[in-house]
């Protein structure tokens, strides 16, 4: 992508739009991402679920990110003239390190029918953005894939089998467009030894990659000088460039539920409970939010050999509104983890609970 990436997901923006959330600068409407534009941002990434729907047709919610609404998506980032990096899960709702449930339609699958399967849905997925004018100039093959993909087969420690799933997704992205930056990213950004041994692994059976993604959550992942020491020793140990691929930062810990409208026992409430908020040596306040970002993008800029690629703030634009959630009734079926749903990330966006943009994007204005 050339320059320094000032990214963000904002993967549930199509929901949020249609369910009436508004955005605005200096008390100005305007669009979401004409207001990221103006602060800067360059890139935009965009998570791809097989087939958030139940059978019979419930959504999953959370974005509701199936190809026809990523294509969506992925038309006005392009059109914008940003970067786009499409973040494949593999899975028809979220894939992290605690859950890699496979697509329904994958069940019972071998393991070289699961490797057939994510190439053709890799493929084909990219094929039709390409149709569609909004080919990615960047693609993650799995998201999160610290304890594997497709479980049970491609569990960690099965490497092999990892490594065959992973080695798909690249061939597949290589076949559609040799420009395409691949990605493979884990979470744990402060966690070096994890990267260590997962890297060891994967490189004696993997495909060649082009960069490294990161996760890096203040309140889960570890201390900032932590962080700063992993990504040293990637730079010099594989050689990649590195782009912290998922970040973010309170700015308050007032409630929200005001906002959503929904009842104690149909919401779950902030992420980033009081136990966690206390691990974090920046307050969750405005200020806080910005001096933490200020902070986060002076380590990644001195990242040895200059690998630090840039970042991608996760989901600065979901605020509260009714009916956006990060699960359904149906999506709590499929995935099998405990409910309630509701929204747990608003405390942490770049706008306030009204939509009016934060100082905190100034901070990404002048990165």
């Amino acid at each position: 992508m050339g320059d320094f990436i000032k990214g963000v997901d904002v993967s549930t923006l199509d929901e949020l739009e249609k369910l009436g959330a508004k955005y605005y600068d200096k008390g100005e409407e305007k669009g979401l991402l004409d207001i990221l534009a103006s602060y800067g941002v360059n890139a935009v990434r965009l998570k791809l679920w097989n087939d958030p729907f139940s059978e019979s047709g419930e959504p999953y919610g959370a974005g509701g990110n199936d190809l026809p609404t990523t294509i969506s998506l992925a038309r006005r980032v392009r059109e914008k003239g940003m970067g786009l990096l499409l973040n494949f899960h593999y899975s028809d709702f979220w894939a992290d390190p605690g859950k890699q449930i496979p697509p329904k339609a994958w069940r019972g699958f071998s393991e070289a029918r699961l490797e057939k399967a994510v190439y053709d849905f890799t493929a084909e997925s990219l094929l039709a953005l390409r149709g569609a004018g909004a080919l990615p100039t960047m693609v993650q093959v799995g998201n999160e894939i610290t304890n594997g993909l497709l479980w049970p087969s491609g569990k960690k420690p099965a490497f092999g089998a990892i490594a065959r799933y992973v080695n798909a997704g690249i061939r597949a992205v290589r076949s559609v467009s040799p420009d395409i930056e691949v990605m493979v990213h884990l979470d744990s950004g402060g966690n070096n030894a994890m990267y260590r041994e997962w890297f060891d692994n994967f490189m004696e059976k993997g495909e060649d990659f082009d960069l490294m993604g990161l996760s890096y959550y203040p309140f889960w992942h570890g201390s900032l000088d932590g962080l700063e020491f992993n990504m040293n020793d990637l730079s010099r140990r594989y050689g990649k460039s590195l782009n912290l691929v998922e970040t973010s930062m309170g700015f308050t810990t007032e409630d929200y539920a005001s906002y959503e409208g929904l009842k104690p026992s149909e919401r779950k409430g902030m992420a980033t409970k009081p136990a966690l908020v206390a691990k974090v040596p920046f307050p969750m306040t405005i200020q806080g939010q910005c001096d933490f970002l200020r902070e986060l993008f002076a380590r990644i800029k001195r990242v040895e050999g200059g690998k630090g690629e840039g970042f991608f703030y996760w989901e600065p634009g979901w605020i509260p509104v009714l009916g956006s959630g990060w699960a359904t009734e149906a999506a709590l079926r499929y995935s099998g983890e405990k409910g309630p749903g509701g929204n747990e990330w608003a405390n942490q966006a770049l706008f306030d609970y009204k939509g009016n943009a934060l100082p905190s994007l100034e901070i990404i204005r002048d990165a």
